[in-house]
């Protein structure tokens, strides 16, 4: 009977692999073109006017992202001016494991909000098989996809220290792993929003069972352990009501592994896993970003 039920176990872990990893990876690739403002899909981040930008600082394009020589045509979006990128301060946003950017554009509009319009630059992408970015996802391609952004960015003049780089959810992985082992560009201060501790405590959550998260997964990403190798500024953002990625598991256990310079925590009473900046009022969290980016060491 224990021979039995042992079968059954692993049979269910088996076959639960693929649905594990499905929790991180959640693409959209069902559009034929970015909208933008014009995009009507669901959003929680609802803006008004006041938010919106001059045309000719959005930029739509394409980078190429060599995955040990698979190549990938991933679609970006810059905001700002990309003649003054070899000026101008710059954040690299990394969105989280659904949809695509049209879904993240109110977000990419509150940080080109930050401190004035366009006063910083902002540059998001589509990780592979998210939105019209050519290939599949997978972790050492988020890695790869998000590392070519940084090679765009270095090509047109950026340099390490005006560069900061933004992950919300999914997008913290590697926004993490590109601070704590430096490929193309070393940014000079990292923000999270909503960290995951790692893939283990994340498939734990989700499955209810205490056993290593390789039975479940394959991924192998572990923000808390990679966020103590960072003595660069942080900022953690995460809402108390976050039901997805819970505080107390991920976001608190991450920001208790930080012993860089100088870090910067928001719990956002009431905020759930994607309304964090709404809940906290647009403002309060504009201003929230810009006094982060405007510390100096």
């Amino acid at each position: 009977m224990k021979k039995l039920a042992l079968l059954l176990t692993s049979g269910l872990l088996l076959s639960s692999c693929l649905r594990m990893d499905s929790l991180l990876f959640n693409p959209d690739d069902s559009i034929t073109e970015y909208l933008l403002d014009d995009f009507d899909g669901e959003t929680e981040i609802d803006l008004d006017g006041s938010y919106d930008l001059p045309d000719s600082t959005e930029h739509v394009f394409t980078l190429t992202s060599d995955l040990e020589g698979d190549l990938a045509s991933i679609y970006a979006v810059y905001v700002g001016d990309i003649s003054r990128i070899a000026t101008d301060t710059v954040i690299l946003y990394l969105h989280g494991n659904a949809g695509h950017l049209d879904y993240y554009w109110p977000r990419i509009k509150l940080l080109a909000n930050v401190g004035s319009k366009n006063r910083f630059g902002v540059l998001a992408i589509d990780y592979r098989g998210y939105g019209l970015s050519e290939g599949d996802p997978s972790e050492d391609a988020l890695y790869e996809d998000s590392d070519a952004a940084l090679r765009w960015l270095k090509e047109n003049g950026l340099t390490d220290d005006r560069l900061i780089i933004y992950g919300f959810s999914m997008g913290t992985a590697p926004a993490t792993e590109l601070m704590a082992n430096k490929r193309s560009m070393q940014p000079s201060k990292l923000m999270l929003e909503a960290p995951f501790a790692s893939d283990e405590v994340m498939v734990q959550d989700a499955s209810g069972l205490s056993l290593p998260g390789s039975f479940f997964t394959s991924l192998e990403i572990n923000n808390a352990e990679e966020i103590a190798k960072i003595n660069e500024p942080f900022f953690w953002i995460h809402g108390t009501a976050d039901s997805f990625l819970s505080i107390e598991t991920h976001g608190e256990v991450v920001y208790k592994n930080y012993d860089g310079v100088y870090s910067t925590a928001y719990r956002v009473e009431g905020g759930e896993h994607s309304d964090v900046p709404a809940i906290m009022g647009y403002d309060a969290y504009v201003e929230a970003v810009l006094e982060f980016l405007e510390y100096t060491p």
